[in-house]
């Protein structure tokens, strides 16, 4: 391992840091002190510019090499916490009821941090390094935000990286997958709006709890007799929400999910047959029944081209035998893919110990992560603006 010098003496810093912002998650566009504390060392470390409330609550770092160089390098972190309540005992758990950093967005920003750090001090590079600190990347857009508060028109980027904690049990490991490497995301919300009645006379109702759980059943039917069998998707219902009582058949019912998917006209065709079935269904019951739909992550898409000087950077940071260019697919989402589809760059995965999901209350990140991740944020930097 070939952490880089002054990041690996910082070590017990970037500790601290992270352990503090463990302790104080934050739900996305609510990361007030986790921004705060973001702007604060970046001026600190002698950062040229440090930009607050970029999207709301994102902050942009720009950290100038000591040699002249048109080229800029964006890289990205972010910032916000999941509504989970921790279950992981730790000295360092979750101050925040009902909040925790499940997924690891604590190290991302610490180790983001760390490479501002080393940069700022050897600024070692022709150019311009651009730290991007995203806020709500949990599905609230926060990607999105930024671009559309002007990211790159103020901050212009040629190339953008990022960059996710594995819990694989296999620390000082760096995959990528070359392509789609994530699959992009529509969320679902369909209502039912039937006729009540008494539970003891069902038939003078319509009742919209049965027909939502039939519901459930057909839009499964859609990956199975619609979707052609070697084109990846995931149709997952994860809410339904009808009644209150034990003797009242219920006026109405809520379904609430996602859509998975590696090619946008797979994820039209499903979206299509979810709105024929939800019509259909009306139809059938004498209800009606309407739906919204709206994208939410795009596939993530790493450059091939791109995706190999980001192993070649990884492997000077952990050694060429602890590089995978050649992993699956993810059915899971990133909104990093909306800044892919602005700037040209990668996306990769550093394995932790520890094999807890991520998104579980239980899940632990070993610190020990991060001065490995932010050893190769900032060796891409360098490796990229060459003189």
């Amino acid at each position: 391992m070939a952490v880089l010098p002054i990041i690996d003496a910082s070590t017990d810093e970037l500790t601290t840091i992270f352990k503090d912002l463990h302790a104080h998650p934050e739900i996305g566009f609510t990361e007030t002190r986790t921004a705060g504390i973001v702007a604060d060392k970046l001026r600190e470390y002698g950062v040229d510019e440090v930009h607050s409330g970029v999207g709301q609550t994102g902050v942009v770092g720009i950290i100038k090499g000591n040699r002249e160089g048109a080229r800029r390098i964006g890289v990205r972190a972010d910032m916000d916490a999941l509504p989970i309540t921790e279950e992981t005992n730790l000295a360092y758990t979750s101050t925040n009821p009902g909040v925790m950093h499940a997924c690891g967005h604590d190290s991302h920003t610490t180790m983001l941090l760390g490479a501002a750090k080393h940069l700022a001090a050897t600024r070692d590079f022709a150019g311009t390094a651009v730290m991007i600190f995203q806020p709500a990347e949990e599905g609230l857009g926060g990607a999105r935000t930024m671009i559309k508060d002007g990211l790159f028109d103020r901050f212009p980027c040629d190339e953008v990286y990022g960059m996710h904690n594995s819990p694989n049990g296999k620390p000082g490991t760096v995959g990528i997958c070359k392509g789609a490497a994530m699959a992009g995301a529509s969320f679902f919300d369909i209502s039912v709006q039937g006729k009540g009645s008494h539970a003891a006379a069902p038939q003078q109702s319509r009742d919209p709890l049965v027909i939502a759980a039939d519901l459930v059943g057909s839009l499964q039917t859609i990956l199975s007799r619609n979707v052609a069998p070697l084109d990846t998707c995931v149709l997952s219902v994860t809410q339904l929400h009808a009644g209150a009582a034990y003797n009242v058949v219920p006026d109405t019912a809520t379904l609430a999910g996602t859509i998975r998917y590696f090619k946008d006209e797979v994820c039209a065709l499903v979206e299509t047959r979810m709105r024929e079935l939800c019509a259909g269904f009306a139809v059938a019951y004498g209800v009606t029944i309407n739906i919204e739909l709206r994208n939410v992550f795009d596939v993530l898409m790493n450059d091939s081209g791109l995706s190999d000087a980001y192993m070649d950077a990884a492997a000077d940071i952990v050694g060429r035998e602890n590089i995978s260019d050649t992993d699956e697919p993810a059915t899971g989402s990133e909104d990093f893919a909306d800044m892919l589809k602005v700037i040209p760059g990668a996306y990769c995965r550093v394995g932790h110990s520890g094999t807890t999901g991520l998104h579980n209350p239980s899940f632990f990140l070993d610190p020990e992560l991060l001065p490995v991740g932010a050893s190769i944020m900032a060796r891409i930097v360098e490796r990229r603006l060459v003189a």
